[in-house]
């Protein structure tokens, strides 16, 4: 099975940030970016595109375009690779073991729920999870912007979720640049929810999706002629993949076996199954699934360190199933119809093509 390289990561990116701005991290700095902000540019940007994995840029844009020119190498996303996960990871310098946001509906045992993580909505609804925000409360982190702040720097967001809103990448743009124009060195953290949406309901390598990527590039490197020292690094949270889609109500007998239904992701898929019913379970799922997932125990995923090392969380393993079930091959296992007819673009599973993603690098001239 491909494994996330935890040494040469996302996470250890946002160490090499956190470190530079506050001479403290977590985890071990990415040596190459390292490298470059040692050059101590008056700013220094992150910039976020939501699935640009290093085969989506390879396979949809020139090679001899302004991202793959500016390639410095290929990195990994964390486990599992997905934008819950792996963006709270790029903000806060953790592992998913450590900050607990594993997926995009998270089991949480305080409230006995599956949670639509940054919804805050139960699972395959739009009913409130609770009177709190349900994440927020019971799997906090603080981010590197707010740690960079409260150490005396200055460190800024740009992001449609927070303020002041900016809704679409025209407006990400403008924010970097107005921020940029200030005096004072700082940090800014920026992304973006495409390609990934698009990719998700058109498919990975299709017109549309195309289409998309090259506005993005164009943007960019048209936003870079504008700036003035600064390092600008592009990544992404996590690749991307065309899959197919399997509905596990479509196997009543599999159903049957669990407690409640699977969460995390369609191809990271948590199980947490009756005890009565554990060796049916096993036979039920890889009769079933076993020539597309890996189906691993609660301890061998903790063994294997799956979802990273350091100070687990202390609700980490509280929130694991009995099971696992990690893709490997081409296909997604959705909860609902809805989903089910709506996706072809995936991710979250353990392909090349979703753990790979690019460091793509930037400096501009200092005056």
């Amino acid at each position: 099975m491909i494994k996330t390289n935890y040494d040469d990561c996302i996470v250890n990116l946002s160490n090499s940030i956190l470190k530079h701005f506050t001479g403290q991290c977590y985890h071990k700095t990415l040596e190459e970016a390292d490298v470059f902000l040692k050059k101590d540019y008056k700013n220094v940007v992150v910039l976020v595109l939501d699935a640009m994995g290093k085969c989506i840029i390879e396979k949809n844009l020139s090679e001899n375009g302004f991202f793959n020119s500016h390639l410095v190498k290929t990195i990994s996303s964390v486990f599992p690779p997905t934008t819950v996960a792996a963006t709270t990871t790029l903000q806060s310098g953790l592992m998913p073991c450590e900050h607990a946001w594993l997926g995009w509906d998270c089991y949480y045992p305080q409230i006995d729920k599956n949670v639509t993580t940054f919804l805050n909505v139960n699972q395959g609804t739009d009913i409130p999870a609770a009177d709190i925000n349900v994440a927020l409360t019971y799997t906090p982190y603080k981010p590197i912007v707010d740690i960079i702040n409260e150490n005396g720097g200055n460190a800024y967001n740009a992001m449609p979720y927070l303020e002041p809103y900016p809704d679409t990448f025209e407006k990400i743009c403008d924010r970097i640049r107005e921020l940029c124009k200030e005096p004072q060195k700082k940090y800014i953290y920026a992304y973006w929810y495409e390609p990934d949406s698009t990719m998700h309901v058109k498919g990975c390598y299709v017109k549309d999706s195309v289409d998309v990527l090259r506005n993005l590039e164009k943007q960019v490197n048209e936003l870079t002629n504008e700036l003035e020292n600064t390092l600008l690094i592009i990544t992404a949270d996590h690749g991307h993949i065309d899959a197919k889609n399997a509905l596990i109500t479509d196997y009543p007998e599999l159903v049957d076996c669990l407690i409640r239904m699977p969460s995390i992701e369609p191809r990271a898929i948590n199980l947490f199954v009756k005890e009565d019913k554990k060796e049916d379970f096993v036979s039920l799922f890889n009769k079933a699934f076993g020539n597309d997932f890996i189906l691993l125990t609660k301890q061998e995923v903790i063994d294997k360190h799956i979802f990273g090392y350091g100070n687990e969380h202390k609700y980490f393993k509280d929130m694991l199933g009995d099971y696992l079930a990690i893709g490997t091959g081409k296909l997604g296992i959705f909860n609902t119809k809805e989903e089910y007819e709506r996706f072809i673009g995936h991710h979250a599973g353990m392909s090349y093509d979703e753990l790979l993603v690019p460091l793509i690098v930037v400096e501009t001239e200092k005056n």
